[in-house]
């Protein structure tokens, strides 16, 4: 049993009850070599533009990029943490890749809960990754947020 309630919503999330519309969770992550070569095992992406510098250097890119679901599974890694947390299930995401993400870029990612649908436990959050000033993936999600006993 937990010992206070924040320990409770660490363990198991926020209830959909707790939400509200503007509520918003920031992560961040600076993306290295070794992310590139483990995410590229794990999805089986291995595009060189990903992991091979002489391919890269003569894209439209000029160097090697990260792969755009990377940033999107930063989105993931905010539900399922921090908000709405552990115990929420991902619907559907949107995406629009809007600028490449280089090695060693720090990603902040962002996500804002925008609408409430009370009826069906559902919450649509805006999301979003930026490297410094510049947007490099937006979206939108909608997650069910299951009931607790």
């Amino acid at each position: 049993m937990p010992q206070s309630t924040r320990d409770f919503t660490e363990l198991y999330g926020f209830q959909f009850e707790e939400l509200f519309i503007g509520q918003t969770a920031v992560s961040s992550h600076t993306v290295t070599d070794a992310d590139l070569l483990l995410f590229s095992g794990v999805s089986g992406d291995t595009n060189p533009v990903h992991l091979d510098a002489e391919f890269a250097a003569a894209s439209m890119f000029k160097e090697r990029i990260a792969h755009g679901m990377l940033s999107a599974a930063y989105i993931s890694a905010v539900f399922g943490t921090k908000l709405p947390g552990p115990g929420c299930i991902y619907l559907s995401q949107n995406l629009k890749f809007k600028a490449p993400v280089k090695i060693g870029a720090t990603v902040v990612t962002r996500v804002t809960v925008e609408r409430l649908n009370v009826e069906k436990r559902r919450a649509v959050f805006l999301t979003e990754c930026r490297v410094g000033e510049t947007v490099v993936l937006t979206g939108e999600a909608e997650l069910l947020i299951p009931k607790r006993d």
